[in-house]
């Protein structure tokens, strides 16, 4: 089993900043990749951006260039580095990992964008 509590949500005005975090535990010997979903108001959940073990990234193409994911591994901790912030990134941001058996999901972190 693997554990996964995410922070650093909040409200924020368009055009401004946040840094989500994703704290791992549990059995986090055999991860795979990393990343962070979402889900706005009233459409589904949607991915955002992967790191694989080997530190590759890759990103859905509406936050290109505006959103950074990282990860420690020693820290076993993961983020996501959001700037230019716009109202349709209003969100549940959700962190999610997976290993060779299976996915585990955290509970969420809320953003929300003013215009």
């Amino acid at each position: 089993q693997v554990q996964l509590v995410e922070s650093g949500g909040g409200l924020v005005q368009a055009g401004g900043s946040l840094r989500l975090s994703c704290a791992a535990s549990g059995n986090v010997c055999n991860l795979v990749t990393m990343g962070w979903y979402r889900r706005a108001p009233g459409k589904e959940r949607e991915w955002v951006a992967t790191i694989t073990n080997g530190g590759a990234t890759n990103y859905v193409a509406s936050v290109k260039g505006r959103f950074t994911i990282s990860r420690v591994k020693n820290k076993n901790a993961l983020y996501l580095q959001m700037n230019s912030l716009k109202p349709d990134d209003t969100a549940l941001y959700y962190c999610n990992v997976k290993n060779p058996w299976n996915e585990y999901w955290g509970q969420g972190t809320q953003v929300t964008v003013s215009s």
